[in-house]
């Protein structure tokens, strides 16, 4: 007689996919109020939700993404309420992804043909001008395990009510961090994936440094001579960095921007693009937390770096720079020491240099700190592009280094 597991396994799984279904398509019990705009939702619960979360997740930030954001973003908002207490707010953006743009394997480029021409909308939890967990927020005392429900559903309502605009079948949260992670394994009964990224590279800021020079002292001899070289080469071309004042950053926009083209157009997945306003709108929106350094040769910018303030943490922002001028000198290295003066200057605890170029932040001193996204898709036929998106983002382990004393 055959054996009835496999008939008993298959059913208890179509019953698991069912109820799954059932329970992605029925209210979570929370409220929520949804908004097109930061200015649409009530400011002082948006504030008493977000008042302890990053500057990502601010009222300030958000309008310079609606205002001078990449053409192709639309932002979205949720305010999610317990009763009439607001307990989470929601910062989502919708954006186009072509199938054509993403990274294929020779054999992907031939089962991927016909979809060439697809460009699918994506809806991100989170902000893809940033890393980090810059999605949602959580009122202080809230049982984060009951809302990330109400966070998925808050999600799905934002796609359904998007619907005029096209449909989106990929659903994307990005960037959580172990730390705000309690709870989020729920999101696996909405059928979320999760994918383990590149890590974070952060440097934690000594509170004994006062000064770049104290930085440079808590290196080992090989690393600090390695550093000062670095400085004295590009000095020896007749180049120097210097910090813009917001004016100076506003007048050099179109300059800012090329040298920030440069960097971009070699990237694999170009999924948006800055606007020539977006850094001129950070620095006339946060003053003296926002820095834009440059390197000039005589009357010539040959690379920037920007630094913002973000609570305790100083985060290496935007960089841009001439390949031809980065040949003949360590500029890129240049424009990376310069962040770490400003963190120090900014009173920072850490500085969070992203998840790009991992060897020469490791070599800074910087660590790294896992984080991953949560990922659904709706439509099955979907799969290769989503295989292909993934592909961007796969993970890869941070070099060990010990530059310290």
């Amino acid at each position: 007689m055959p054996s009835l597991k496999p008939i008993k396994k298959l059913v208890h799984k179509a019953k698991s996919i069912h109820e799954r279904h059932r329970e992605r398509h029925r209210p979570s019990g929370f409220g929520c109020a949804l908004a097109d705009s930061i200015e649409y939702l009530d400011a002082a619960r948006w504030d008493a939700v977000t008042r302890d979360a990053s500057v990502y997740l601010s009222r300030d930030y958000l309008r310079v993404l609606e205002t001078a954001g990449p053409e192709n973003l639309r932002q979205r908002y949720a305010l999610i309420f317990q009763g009439r207490d607001p307990v989470a707010a929601v910062a989502a953006q919708v954006v186009a992804i072509n199938a054509a743009k993403l990274p294929k394997s020779k054999t992907a480029q031939m089962a991927t043909k016909p979809l060439e021409r697809l460009e699918e909308r994506m809806l991100v939890c989170g902000n893809l001008l940033s890393w980090g967990m810059h999605g949602v927020s959580f009122a202080e005392g809230a049982n984060r395990a009951e809302i990330w429900p109400a966070v998925a559903e808050a999600l799905y309502r934002i796609r359904r009510a998007d619907r005029l605009f096209g449909d989106t079948d990929l659903v994307m949260l990005k960037d959580v961090p172990p730390q705000s992670a309690e709870g989020i394994e729920s999101l696996k009964r909405f059928s979320y994936r999760e994918l383990e990224t590149e890590p974070n590279m952060v440097l934690q800021i000594s509170p004994t440094w006062k000064s770049y020079d104290d930085y440079l002292a808590s290196l080992t001899s090989s690393y600090r001579k390695t550093a000062r070289k670095i400085a004295k080469d590009v000095e020896s071309t007749g180049a120097r960095v210097e910090r813009l004042t917001t004016a100076e950053t506003i007048k050099q926009a179109a300059t800012i921007h090329d040298l920030y083209c440069k960097v971009h157009e070699r990237q694999k997945l170009r999924l948006i693009t800055l606007s020539p306003d977006f850094i001129p709108s950070l620095a006339a929106t946060f003053g003296e937390n926002f820095r834009c350094n440059v390197v000039r040769k005589d009357d010539q910018t040959l690379g920037f770096v920007t630094t913002l303030k973000d609570g305790k943490t100083a985060v290496g922002y935007y960089i841009g720079f001439d390949s031809a001028a980065n040949a003949e000198m360590p500029l890129y290295f240049r424009l990376l020491q310069t962040v770490i003066e400003d963190a120090i200057d900014l009173g920072c605890e850490r500085l969070s240099l992203g998840r790009t170029a991992l060897e020469p932040k490791a070599r800074l001193g910087a660590k790294p700190e896992p984080m991953s996204v949560w990922i659904r898709h709706r439509v099955q036929a979907l799969n290769l592009v989503v295989r292909g998106l993934l592909q961007t983002i796969s993970h890869e382990d941070a070099p060990e280094r010990s530059p310290f004393k």
